[in-house]
């Protein structure tokens, strides 16, 4: 398998951490690349339509992208059954989904605040943003996935996504206001797969 990635990206790391745990990681030949919503990127583009990473080549010969079908696919290519539990199975796809979208608005976020002239920044869209993350974060702390004694996909979606606040919004100082998040992210940031991902 190859795996064509950004070291910042956080969808990505959330596969690498995914393949990590499932022993596959040593099997998986990374490719590093670069992305950036301002530029085009030909050779992603003709792998996704929509021009994101990561993207998967399986050994099979097929072309897989967005981390939540990479994820799928790793645990279905190890037979790992537990990382999508079937006790409760719509919760942890929501988890997962909202770990997702958190990622998404801070993406949002940090690209309004870092690529776009100040003078052109839009007040009204970083407040959106940063009420989806709030949102998101509240949401989060209550889940019962960080309970969870047997690790799952939507614990590695909700630890990447802490991650990448840390990572690009660290003055979110998200850990005050939430230390249920806080206190999972501690004990799951330890884990080798995430200590060996840690961004670029």
């Amino acid at each position: 398998m190859k795996l064509l990635y950004a070291p910042a990206s956080p969808f990505a790391r959330k596969v690498r951490v995914t393949a990590h745990e499932l022993n596959l990681l040593p099997h998986m030949e990374l490719i590093s690349t670069a992305v950036l919503p301002t530029e085009h990127n030909q050779q992603v583009s003709q792998l996704n339509p929509l021009g994101k990473i990561p993207v998967l080549f399986t050994d099979d010969g097929q072309t897989l992208y967005d981390s939540r079908v990479i994820c799928a696919y790793l645990a279905e290519v190890a037979g790992n059954d537990s990382l999508y539990p079937r006790q409760a199975h719509w919760q942890h796809q929501t988890d997962i989904a909202l770990a997702d979208g958190l990622l998404d608005a801070a993406l949002s976020l940090r690209y309004e605040r870092a690529l776009r002239p100040q003078q052109h920044q839009w007040p009204a869209w970083i407040a959106g943003q940063q009420r989806k993350i709030d949102a998101a974060l509240q949401t989060l702390a209550a889940s019962p996935a960080l309970q969870q004694e047997q690790l799952s996909a939507a614990q590695i979606s909700i630890a990447c996504a802490l991650g990448y606040l840390d990572f690009r919004l660290p003055e979110l100082d998200w850990r005050s206001a939430h230390p249920a998040l806080a206190t999972f992210q501690a004990a799951f940031g330890a884990r080798p797969s995430m200590r060996s991902s840690i961004p670029e």
